[in-house]
């Protein structure tokens, strides 16, 4: 025997408790024949007739008025099983998985934020690199890669783009003017990125380096820092990595980037909840701040004429703002389609 649909017991309770098609079919916005229509519907389903009708006015029949007190029963535990399981949802950790470098430049320094933004927001954070294509088990994922996603919805964040950079005293001692110095450094490498320094090469039609010496990193955290310590020259992505150049902490070398094909995304599911949608919005808003913040204090750094540091300095922040103005036209666009391709954060 198959159940009377919500919306056909929904128009007899209504008209139960107005004792009027009237009123129930405005409060349904439906017209009062359709009421009627439904509420027939309903007694032919039952095999009852569930009210006596008069010229001018309804009544319950004594099987009508059993299943009205029924009916409303179901609905009122159907009501406090929607509240629980909204009031269960509310508290459930949001998942979040990013890639580590992201996570380290990006998140983490900002949760103090989001926190202050949404202050019973309960995040569970994933910056496994290796689970990137698993978007199952998260609520928001944010990806590096060139797209489309199949069942998703996607934002590109900004696009990724590498530059050359080491530490002031690294070139305090050892000033790195052309491609050709390289040879005299130590590379650092990303082993997920392995083809980086070709592929840089390549981009300023010039020869590969050949250094004297390199060093693998197995995350793009490890090449930063080993860079910030003077330990080689890195290439390292902008616009995550501006602040550093903002603070000095590491000095762009050369003109020559590395512009790819990826950018970061945001992903969630197109069914996503009001919770989602704000930690979300948050997000875009914040990867748009980056990429607009003035320039700030720059520590002057000696390797040459006062001069010439500051026509440095300038030069250095002048490129690292167009690369995050490029990133900021194409922030927040939607792609639709198939899943495409995760590069190694």
């Amino acid at each position: 025997m198959r159940t009377p649909s919500t919306k056909t017991l929904q128009a007899f309770q209504l008209a139960a408790r107005t004792m009027s098609f009237k009123i129930a079919a405005r409060e349904l916005c439906l017209t009062p024949s359709a009421v009627s229509h439904r509420v027939k519907a309903l007694e032919r389903e039952v095999g009852a007739p569930l009210f006596i009708r008069g010229a001018r006015q309804l009544m319950l029949t004594d099987a009508g008025s059993a299943y009205l007190a029924e009916i409303e029963a179901v609905f009122r535990r159907l009501e406090a099983a929607t509240r629980d399981l909204r009031a269960r949802q509310s508290r459930r950790p949001l998942r979040l998985r990013v890639p580590p470098y992201f996570a380290s430049e990006f998140l983490l320094p900002r949760l103090p934020a989001l926190h202050a933004a949404q202050p019973d927001l309960e995040l569970q954070i994933d910056a496994d690199g290796s689970r990137a294509l698993r978007f199952d088990d998260a609520d928001i994922s944010i990806v590096l890669g060139s797209g489309p996603w199949e069942h998703m919805q996607a934002s590109r964040l900004f696009a990724q783009t590498y530059v050359l950079a080491c530490a002031p005293s690294l070139i305090a001692r050892q000033p790195i003017r052309t491609a050709a110095d390289l040879e005299n450094q130590v590379l650092l490498v990303h082993r997920g990125r392995r083809d980086a320094w070709e592929r840089w090469a390549e981009a300023g039609g010039i020869d590969a380096p050949r250094p004297r010496k390199s060093i693998s990193f197995d995350t793009m955290t490890e090449v930063v820092h080993a860079a910030e310590r003077g330990a080689g020259v890195g290439l390292i992505p902008l616009p995550l990595t501006a602040e550093r150049l903002r603070g000095r902490s590491l000095v762009r070398l050369l003109e020559q980037s590395l512009r790819t094909e990826e950018s970061y995304f945001l992903l969630h599911r197109r069914d996503s909840g009001a919770r989602l949608v704000e930690v979300r919005d948050w997000i875009i808003a914040e990867t748009r701040r980056i990429l607009v913040e003035p320039h700030g204090h720059r520590k002057s750094v000696r390797v040459g004429s006062r001069a010439e540091d500051d026509r440095s300095a300038r030069r250095e922040a002048d490129a690292v703002e167009t690369i995050c103005e490029q990133s900021l036209m194409e922030q927040a666009e939607t792609v639709p389609g198939a899943c495409g391709s995760v590069a190694g954060a």
